[in-house]
């Protein structure tokens, strides 16, 4: 039996109206085309659908089981095809987002608060991880958009640039640069620093190293556990730990946050958005737009020979 949808919604709309004059008219068919496509549609059935009296014409006992099974079929496929208009309009479906940044506190936050506002239906993904595996991911379709600092070398591909966040120290309270009301590299020179072993750590021990490159080979403490616990660490007065100001939205105790500045002001590590252009997730062209209302590419156009 082969039942097309266009079938279906006559009938329903037939029994809404109780006349096939004035179901017609709302279809904007002639009545002898909308009662042949019933008559049709009862053969197909194998049942009588409606009963016709000058009255008008209602829906038998079996119609009556017929359009309910007819309507849940229509609002089933209304939802599907609404579904597939959203998600291809990239307002429904799925984004993985490659984050290299704490999500504490700070832009990032603020953007995917934007974003779910924005869009409710797309569910967010996020994947944390160094530079080097994220752009693995990248490269590989896992994650659809990456987080990183500027910092990339070899990446070949679309690039945004967005914020930056200032480097902070977390340091044991009562330790004699607290009383420093901001902190320069030097200082941290043979200094215990906590490095995480995983995730950006090594990308953090790899700037370190160019800052301190002046004063001798930094004093680095490694350390194989969560953020969490190496801020514990640090409270207990096991070294010191530097950080970007978007972790500094908790609080840990036994830790005081200084700011470390550079001869001309805090030093900052910036950030921007990778993708690749080939990348086809509906999901990504609206989130590249938000980031691009908030953090406007202000670099300077090259013209072409």
């Amino acid at each position: 039996m082969d039942v097309g949808l266009r079938d279906l919604r006559w009938a329903v709309i037939s029994a809404q109206h109780r006349s096939l004059r004035k179901a017609a008219e709302s279809l904007s068919v002639r009545q002898s085309t909308l009662s042949r496509t019933l008559r049709s549609l009862e053969v197909r059935v194998g049942a009588e659908l409606f009963e016709r009296t000058n009255g008008g014409t209602r829906p038998t006992p079996i119609g009556r089981e017929f359009l309910e099974a007819a309507r849940n079929i229509i609002a089933e496929t209304d939802a599907a095809f609404a579904r597939l208009r959203a998600m291809s309009h990239g307002q429904a479906g799925r984004l993985t987002i490659g984050v290299y940044v704490s999500l504490a506190a700070g832009n990032l936050r603020a953007t995917l608060a934007e974003y779910h506002k924005r869009f409710p239906e797309v569910d967010i993904h996020t994947i944390d991880g160094a530079q080097d595996r994220l752009l693995l991911d990248l490269t590989a379709s896992i994650v659809d958009v990456a987080i990183m600092t500027t910092w990339c070398p070899g990446w070949g591909d679309r690039r945004l640039p967005l914020w930056g966040e200032r480097v902070i120290a977390a340091l044991p309270d009562g330790h004699p640069l607290c009383l420093k009301p901001a902190i320069r590299w030097a200082d941290l020179a043979g200094q215990p620093l906590l490095i995480k072993q995983r995730g950006s750590g090594p990308e953090m021990q790899r700037f370190i190293a160019t800052k301190l490159d002046l004063f001798g080979a930094p004093r680095l403490l490694h350390q194989d556990v969560s953020f969490d616990r190496l801020m514990g660490l640090a409270g207990a007065g096991i070294g010191i730990c530097l950080m970007l100001e978007g972790a500094t939205g908790a609080r840990y105790d036994g830790v005081v946050y200084r700011e470390i500045h550079d001869h001309d002001g805090p030093t900052r590590i910036n950030f921007a958005a990778y993708w690749r252009e080939a990348n086809k997730n509906p999901t990504l062209g609206p989130f590249l737009d938000i980031l691009r209302e908030r953090y406007p590419d202000l670099s300077p156009v090259v013209a072409a020979d």
